[in-house]
């Protein structure tokens, strides 16, 4: 007998574009199909009300978290006020997160990020506690750990990291997005994982463009005779977009690129130098995070907002130069909007990815001649391209749609029920 769930998704944010907000709407949409009932816990939410519980301290950009992680990392010590701020503001979130499961009836609690990445140090720790103190069964969908990214390196914040990023506890299924995680975690906590990766809705290819983006060049203030690059990822370091800079200008061809995110959590620093890099290099960039949002709308000015289908699909190429991912977001969606792309055959790329038979242009840490050359060619031949893109459709639908995910979602369910 399958049990109906009411599912708690519980994150800092569950809004935007971020890699982790648009993969919690596949989650949403395969459990709805299962007949599960869903619900939702963050300090930013775009979800319908009547099901949301909005807490301004869960996000990672509230003023007192914000604070807390200068006191908590980039440092070696911790004051003892430090300590009873964590505390009492792990106190306030746990108390809500009680709420949250009164209010809505949870049975089942879906953590994304929260107890892997070390954005809110108190949330991690209000829901380890609270899933000590309810057992509530719990789906930890982890998308990166705070070992793999270098501003966690030094800290004041160890017994808080072992704690709670992640917990171990029989009520948390551990859920990672890739192979190597899932072999870390079980080397770092002893804790077993299922690998879910992130997944597109191969089986309903996207509609064809339309009327409302008809105008998106002429928004974008790309000329009809250049190129449309696209770099579909926020602005931080390790997405390396001066690489994409680089290769736009090796082109040799007229192209603009446009960068369709904003500033991630790490600071406007790198974002101020791309624009200085671009200008040294005379390229024409765009920082078009003003037009785009997952969906379409309007902006407070009255103006459009695209979709990210629509960058995609209007895109004549797209970069994707990142030293490291936990899974590669932007490459799945290149492959489901039938686009050529030029990446960086980053680690889980080589070992997860690859393997199964993807052609991309891929190069290791630098654009040479032979990447410019391949990016040029792509360009230039639309029909070997083609052949190309729907090569890549068809291993997407093989290995990463969303009969992929409800599988997994399937046997996850079943044993957070015990059945």
């Amino acid at each position: 007998m399958r049990h109906v769930a009411r599912v708690g998704f519980v994150s800092t944010r569950l809004a935007g574009t971020d890699g982790v907000s648009l993969e919690v709407i596949k989650w949403d949409r395969v459990l709805a199909d299962m007949g599960h009932e869903r619900f939702y816990f963050a300090g930013e939410l775009e979800w319908p009300p009547e099901r949301s519980y909005l807490l301004p301290e869960a996000h990672f950009k509230h003023p007192d978290v914000q604070s807390l992680n200068h006191e908590l990392f980039d440092t070696y010590w911790r004051s003892p006020e430090t300590s009873e701020r964590v505390r009492k503001l792990t106190e306030h979130i746990k108390h809500h997160l009680h709420q949250f499961k009164k209010r809505f009836g949870i049975n089942v609690l879906i953590t994304e990020n929260a107890l892997s990445l070390p954005m809110n140090v108190p949330l991690g720790l209000a829901l380890t506690e609270f899933i000590a103190e309810t057992h509530i069964p719990t789906i930890g969908h982890h998308h990166d750990f705070y070992w793999e990214r270098e501003r966690y390196a030094v800290n004041a914040a160890n017994d808080y990291l072992r704690a709670a990023f992640p917990p171990t506890h029989p009520a948390i299924h551990h859920v990672v997005i890739n192979s190597f995680a899932g072999n870390q975690l079980a080397l770092r906590t002893g804790a077993s994982s299922l690998l879910i990766p992130n997944v597109m809705d191969f089986d309903n290819p996207p509609p064809p463009p339309d009327e409302y983006a008809s105008d998106i060049r002429e928004t974008l203030d790309i000329p009809p005779s250049h190129y449309f690059i696209l770099q579909p990822t926020r602005i931080v370091p390790r997405k390396r977009i001066e690489r994409a800079i680089e290769l736009v200008r090796r082109l040799d061809t007229p192209a603009v690129l446009v960068i369709s995110h904003a500033a991630g959590d790490e600071g406007d620093a790198y974002a101020r130098y791309l624009r200085e890099y671009a200008a040294l290099m005379d390229v024409d960039v765009r920082f078009a995070a003003e037009f785009f949002d997952y969906e379409r709308g309007k902006r407070d000015d009255g103006h459009k907002i695209y979709s990210l289908a629509d960058a995609y699909q209007h895109a004549d190429l797209v970069t994707y130069p990142s030293r490291i991912e936990g899974f590669g977001n932007a490459f799945l969606e290149t492959i489901y909007y039938k686009r050529p792309i030029v990446m960086s055959t980053y680690e889980i790329f080589k070992t997860d990815i690859r393997p199964k038979g993807f052609k991309v242009i891929g190069f290791e840490e630098f654009i040479d001649d032979d990447t410019v050359l391949a990016a040029r060619t792509v360009l230039r031949d639309p029909t070997m391209a083609q052949a190309m893109l729907e090569h890549n459709y068809e291993l997407g639908r093989r290995y990463y749609s969303y009969r992929t995910l409800e599988k997994r979602l399937v046997a996850l369910m079943s044993q957070c029920f015990g059945d």
